[in-house]
């Protein structure tokens, strides 16, 4: 992938400075935008972009600092590099308490500047991308995301929300695999207060025995054959955060003891090692087990148990909370359509009629994935029963029939644009098909349109 060069834009008063610090910088690839002073820099930045502003700090006018508080007045947040002479530096650490990223001094190191200019770049990149993350989990990891009218459903994510402001106590999710028990975790997580954004999640199922303690609690080097340094251990990972520990009804009888005292205590110890560092993390454990059973075998810790199960939260599977099926259709779709660049206008009759009488064993995974093969199938837009592989089928299908068009949908009303214009675009054609009497060159030749068209419909 190419990737395109970075956009600065250079703000110097001095016509000299100007051409050779923007000449020094094409050379190193950036595409690079001139300003005399501060109103035509904020001119540029009204009609277009950059990674990065260097400004003079002495300028008539509106000098650098000005300049920077201007733009960051409009919510601009490209940052700034401010450019300096020699006896100005303490004006030039003021702008950087100001907001100012860095400062380069003239006469220009060609050196020093493309250190600084890469620096800089490097670190603002850095932060957006982060910003974007944390933006994209927070919007995805929600209680709003947890779709629900089901009664049970919304009393239990009533519970959750109280929890996630209590960080210091234990949650436990019980759920049938597929139900969403991680993105609940995470809901808790991003709603709890003061929680930072720092959440890590351990399978105990998928980690063999022998290497789960170490990646739990980590170890210190010569702990055991080929402990050549020493590892944090996914306790240390999520301090300040939020440790899920999905699938604890698989933890090793051996751990499980360990683990106890990391709860009570809120400590644990490193593999091989004798120093207690502290427990500085929200515990939540995951289970499709039933805890209460293996309790009565023996093969789960009674006092563990109890431990865990401070604060309950049973998420009811997918097919005794029927009434939630066609919200969930309609989000997952509007996601499908962001994540497959394709638009889905509507869900046949009898698909939904097949989704709803399916038992779902997989849950609420399981019919995203039936839905997300349903949308890369569909040529039309309109997910019928044979694109989503269910075994539920309607007596036309069992029969080797298919359905005839025009057949009924379920609409699913998708808050996105472009799905809104794709449906309106289908009405006009199939109006204007109607009213030229299935003549569909008479009908493309009063549109205006390719014939083609309407063999898409």
């Amino acid at each position: 992938m190419i990737s395109t060069p970075s956009r600065i834009l250079v703000i110097d008063d001095d016509s000299t400075s100007l051409f050779v610090l923007s000449g020094y910088l094409k050379r190193e690839g950036y595409t690079v935008v001139t300003a005399a002073n501060g109103e035509q820099a904020l001119e540029h930045l009204v009609r277009q972009s950059f990674d990065l502003l260097i400004s003079d700090l002495r300028m008539p006018g509106m000098d650098g600092i000005m300049l920077l508080e201007e733009i960051r007045r409009r919510d601009i947040t490209t940052p700034l590099i401010i450019v300096t002479a020699c006896g100005s530096i303490a004006s030039a650490v003021e702008a950087i308490r100001k907001g100012a990223y860095d400062y380069i001094e003239k006469p220009f190191n060609p050196d020093n500047l493309q250190l600084t200019v890469e620096r800089v770049l490097n670190y603002h990149r850095a932060v957006t991308e982060n910003n974007q993350i944390k933006a994209y989990l927070e919007e995805h990891f929600t209680f709003q995301n947890l779709i629900t009218v089901n009664p049970a459903m919304k009393q239990m994510l009533g519970m959750a929300a109280r929890v996630a402001s209590s960080p210091r106590t234990t949650v436990a999710i019980y759920g049938e695999s597929g139900t969403g028990k991680e993105v609940l975790a995470r809901a808790i997580h991003y709603a709890s207060t003061g929680m930072p954004t720092r959440f890590v999640a351990v399978n105990c199922a998928a980690i063999p025995e022998q290497l789960l303690e170490s990646e739990l609690f980590g170890h210190v080097k010569g702990a055991f054959t080929g402990a050549d340094k020493e590892r944090e251990g996914k306790f240390q990972q999520a301090r300040g955060g939020t440790l899920l520990l999905d699938e604890i009804g698989d933890l090793p009888f051996s751990l499980q003891t360990k683990l106890l005292r990391a709860l009570q205590e809120r400590t644990f110890e490193k593999v091989g090692g004798n120093d207690s560092m502290p427990l500085d993390c929200r515990v939540i454990v995951a289970t499709n087990a039933n805890l209460a059973a293996r309790v009565a075998t023996g093969s789960f810790r009674e006092d563990l148990f109890h431990r865990i199960d401070v604060f309950p939260l049973h998420i009811p599977p997918l097919r005794e909370r029927k009434d939630d099926i066609k919200q969930i259709c309609v989000h997952v779709i509007s996601e499908l359509h962001q994540h497959l660049g394709k638009t889905v206008l509507a869900i046949a009759t009898e698909a939904m009629d097949a989704i709803l009488a399916h038992n779902w064993p997989g849950n609420v995974r399981e019919l995203r994935n039936r839905l997300e093969r349903g949308a890369i199938l569909t040529s039309d837009g309109h997910i019928r029963t044979e694109h989503l592989g269910l075994l539920q089928q309607t007596e036309a299908s069992r029969d080797g029939e298919h359905a005839a068009l025009p057949y009924t949908t379920y609409t699913l009303k998708v808050p996105n644009d472009a799905l809104a214009l794709a449906s309106l675009t289908s009405q006009i054609l199939s109006q204007t098909l109607a009213r030229c009497q299935g003549n569909k060159s008479k009908a493309a030749q009063l549109l205006k349109i390719d014939r083609k068209m309407f063999y898409r419909e």
